[in-house]
């Protein structure tokens, strides 16, 4: 029989490539390799279940799990993680100084349970006591009108979230001072063209993000890969062939980032930065699987339900496809 063919969606990461073009394999199937952008992946995902696999925004994956009939399970397959404090953007002439300055204050956010909103907001009131309901709360489109509108929830009622107008933006609203800050999964345009009076709440966030995983030993995972149920169901193997797929492909990228001979990134650093990384972090400082996540996912499944995203904490195990 020839082999099947696989729908598969993720961003245009370096850790993807082996399997994207081919020389890592998934045995019996041919794959088609969509590379998108996040937002129009989860657009697609969430909305219209598209792929046979998929990157999806572990917050949204939680808030699907608990609430609604979704018909993908995770794989530890982690492929997009970011540290949140270089996330917050501020108005720089609100004598905002430090995470508690933000008490009081008006936030914009794409939506509510989006996955850098989930881990700021659990890193503010974990290391700062900066809780949900001490920030207003406004959702909308950063950029452009609009937001991110997949898998819509109700926000909890005892936590003040609005919607902005339609034709309006978040960035607008900074700029012209009717909102204190902006959590955002990118640089927001106002930012990246030096707006007056925009910058970082943390400026140093390296120094600072470095400094947190000394302590707490949490790397946010900011995107998970889901397989569709009817697959497992139909191929038992699928699963563990997939994650040992993801893992030969990102094998197969980490040697680029200690190459002096042709740099794989456009970084004149960047061979000093995976050494110092590594020297942080231990040698496999992206790592796939659920024994060196636990501190991760346990904070992120405890921040979904304190925040209500989650109607109860997740055990870990029940996250996840059980043969991997």
């Amino acid at each position: 029989m020839p082999p099947h063919s696989l729908k598969i969606a993720s961003g245009n990461y370096d850790r993807i490539q082996a399997l994207k073009s081919g020389e890592v394999a998934i045995d019996g199937y041919d794959i088609e390799y969509l590379n998108l952008a996040p937002p129009e992946t989860f657009r697609r995902l969430f909305d219209d279940q598209e792929f046979d696999i998929a990157e999806m925004s572990f917050s949204t994956y939680l808030l699907a799990r608990s609430r609604f009939e979704w018909p993908y399970t995770a794989v530890p397959v982690f492929l997009s993680r970011v540290f949140p404090h270089s996330s917050i953007y501020i108005r720089t002439d609100r004598n905002i100084k430090q995470p508690e300055d933000l008490r009081g204050k008006s936030i914009g956010i794409p939506n509510y349970h989006f996955t850098r909103g989930l881990c700021v907001r659990g890193m503010l009131s974990d290391e700062y006591d900066v809780k949900i309901d001490d920030i207003n709360w406004r959702t909308g489109g950063i950029d452009t009108p609009g937001g991110l509108t997949y898998m819509a929830m109700e926000p909890p009622p005892n936590i003040d979230v609005k919607a902005i107008e339609p034709t309006e933006t978040l960035g607008n609203m900074l700029v012209e001072g009717s909102i204190d800050a902006i959590i955002t999964y990118r640089d927001p345009q106002v930012f990246t063209a030096k707006a007056p009076s925009i910058g970082r709440l943390f400026p140093d966030f390296r120094s600072v993000e470095q400094a947190y995983f000394s302590k707490t030993g949490i790397f946010p995972i900011m995107h998970v890969v889901g397989i569709r149920d009817d697959l497992i169901a139909a191929d038992p193997d699928i699963a563990r062939n997939v994650v040992a797929a993801f893992e030969d492909a990102k094998a197969k990228a980490l040697p680029h980032l200690t190459d002096l001979d042709a740099l794989a990134v456009t970084l004149p650093w960047l061979v000093a930065e995976a050494e110092a990384t590594v020297e942080l972090m231990g040698n496999d400082f992206w790592p796939y699987g659920i024994d060196k996540n636990r501190k991760t996912l346990e904070a992120q499944i405890r921040w979904s339900f304190e925040q209500g995203i989650s109607p109860r904490p997740f055990e870990i195990e029940e996250l996840f496809e059980p043969s991997t």
